[in-house]
C-alpha cells in the first residue's frame, strides 16, 4: 500500500469513527429501553419516544444543514456536525426528566443525517470509481462495529452503573472523531458550483423521492422490530435481560457482514436489482420474526439477518441518490439519512401502537413485514419508470452512470483534495 493509499485509508477510517460514535448512540437506547424509561418516570411504550425523537432530530437537521452549509468546506463541516454531537450527549449527564431527554435526543440527532451523508460525498472523492460503493460501505460500517462492540458494551455499562454513562462515553469518542478528522483527512477546496439552489434541485428529481420512499417504507419495518428488542428477546425468547447484550452483538456483526458485502452486491448485480432482492429477503425475514423468536437459536439467527440484509440496502441506497440527484448531491446523500431515520420513528411509533393495543411482542415484526412489502412495490416501480425512460432516451440519472445508474454506481464528482 502507497503512502497515498494509506493516508486515504485513515481519513476514511477517521470518518467511521464517527460512525461508530453515531451508531452506538442510535442503538443503545433501543438495548436500554426499560433502564431509562424507570430512570425518566415512564413506561416502556413511552420511553419509545426517545427513539422517535432522536430519529425526527435526524429528519430535520440533515437537509436543513445540507442547504444551509453547501458552501462550507465539507472537512470543517464534518468537525463542526460531530463536535455538536459530543457536546449534546456529555450534556446527557446533567438529565433525567421525560422532557429534558426528549430534548436531547433531538438535538443529538440534527448532526447525524448529515454526517454521513458528506461523510460519503467525501470518501466517494478520494477514491477510484470503482471503490465508491464499497468506501461509502465502510463510512456506514461504523455503524456495524458499534453495533458488535459499541452497544453491547454500552447496554453493560448502562444495566450495571447508569444509563447516563453510555451518552457520555459516547460523547468522549465524538470529541476524539473532531481530532482524528482534523489530522487526518485532506484539506478539500470550498465547492465553487455547490449552491442552496443547486443542491434543492435534487427534490424535483422523481427518481430522488422514489429511493428516499424505499429507504422511509422500507426500514420502518426493520425498526418497528428493533425498537422493541429487548422486551422482545425476554418476553418472547424468554432470555435473562443479561443475555440481551449478547443478541445487540449478533445484530452487530449481521451490520458488518451486510456492509462489507455491499460493494460486492452492486458489483456483481448492480444497485436496484440489490435494492430489490434485499427488499424481498427484509419482508419475508420480519413476516416470519414473531414465530422465530419463541425459539433462542432461530431468534438469534433472524437477529443476525435483519442486521445483515439492511445493511447491504444502506450503501446501496446512498449511491442510487447520489446517481440520480445529479448537481443536488449533498442534499440528497444526508437526506438517505432523513430517511432512514424517518423510517426509525415510524417504526417505533407503530411499534408502539400494537403494543399499547396488547397485541403483544410478536406484532410488531409484522406490521414491519407489511411495511417492508410496500418498500419492495416503491423499489419495483422505480426500476420499471428507469426502464421505460431508457427505451425513451431520457436519463434518469447522472450522465456518467451505466445504464442510466441502475446497474453500476458511477462515479460521484470528485473534489479537488489538497495534503494535509
Amino acid at each position: 500500500m502507497s503512502t497515498t493509499q494509506r493516508r486515504t485509508a485513515l481519513a476514511i477510517v477517521a470518518i467511521a469513527l464517527g460512525g461508530f460514535a453515531i451508531g452506538t448512540t442510535e442503538f443503545v437506547t433501543m438495548g436500554l429501553l426499560p433502564q431509562i424509561a424507570d430512570g425518566t418516570g415512564v413506561d416502556i411504550p413511552t420511553a419509545g419516544h426517545y427513539v422517535s425523537a432522536y430519529a425526527l432530530g435526524v429528519v430535520v437537521g440533515a437537509p436543513l444543514i445540507a442547504v444551509l452549509a453547501a458552501r462550507v468546506p465539507r472537512k470543517a463541516l464534518l468537525m463542526a456536525l460531530m463536535a455538536v454531537f459530543a457536546v449534546s450527549h456529555l450534556a446527557t449527564t446533567f438529565v433525567d426528566t421525560y422532557p429534558s431527554l426528549l430534548a436531547v435526543r433531538f438535538v443529538s440527532g440534527l448532526p447525524h443525517g448529515a454526517y454521513f451523508g458528506i461523510g460519503a460525498l467525501v470518501a466517494a472523492s478520494l477514491v477510484s470509481r470503482e471503490r465508491r460503493t464499497a468506501a461509502i460501505a465502510t463510512i456506514l460500517g461504523g455503524l456495524g462495529v458499534a453495533n458488535v462492540l459499541g452497544v453491547p458494551l454500552a447496554t453493560l455499562l448502562g444495566q450495571r452503573f447508569s444509563w447516563h454513562l453510555p451518552y457520555v462515553a459516547v460523547g468522549v469518542v465524538g470529541l476524539v472523531t473532531v481530532v482524528a478528522v482534523g489530522l487526518l483527512l485532506p484539506r478539500q477546496a470550498p465547492e465553487q458550483v455547490a449552491s442552496m439552489r443547486t443542491e434543492l434541485s435534487a427534490l424535483r428529481r422523481g427518481q430522488v423521492w422514489l429511493a428516499l420512499l424505499i429507504g422511509t417504507v422500507g426500514f420502518g419495518g426493520m425498526f418497528a422490530m428493533y425498537s422493541y428488542i429487548t422486551p422482545t428477546m425476554t418476553e418472547l425468547t424468554g432470555l435473562a435481560e443479561s443475555a440481551v447484550p449478547w443478541v445487540l452483538m449478533a445484530y452487530g456483526i449481521g451490520m458488518v457482514t451486510g456492509m462489507v458485502l455491499a460493494g460486492r452486491v452492486a458489483a456483481r448485480f448492480g444497485v436496484m436489482r440489490g435494492i430489490l432482492v434485499s427488499m424481498v429477503a427484509i419482508a419475508v425475514l420480519l413476516g416470519l420474526f414473531g414465530t422465530a423468536a419463541h425459539v433462542v437459536w432461530a431468534a438469534v439467527a433472524f437477529v443476525f439477518l435483519l442486521g445483515l440484509v439492511p445493511s447491504i440496502v444502506v450503501p446501496l441506497l446512498q449511491t442510487r441518490l447520489m446517481d440520480v440527484a445529479r448537481d443536488g448531491q449533498s442534499l440528497a446523500a444526508t437526506l438517505n439519512h432523513s430517511t432512514l431515520n424517518i423510517a426509525n420513528a415510524l417504526g417505533a411509533w407503530l411499534g408502539s401502537l400494537v403494543l399499547t393495543a396488547g397485541y403483544g411482542y410478536g406484532a410488531p415484526s409484522l406490521v414491519g413485514a407489511g411495511l417492508a412489502v410496500l418498500g419492495v412495490g416503491i423499489a419495483a416501480l422505480s426500476a420499471g419508470l428507469e426502464r421505460r425512460d431508457r427505451r425513451r432516451g431520457v436519463p434518469a440519472s447522472r450522465p456518467d452512470a451505466d445504464a442510466a445508474g441502475s446497474d453500476t454506481p458511477a462515479p460521484t464528482a470528485v473534489r479537488e483534495v489538497t495534503p494535509v
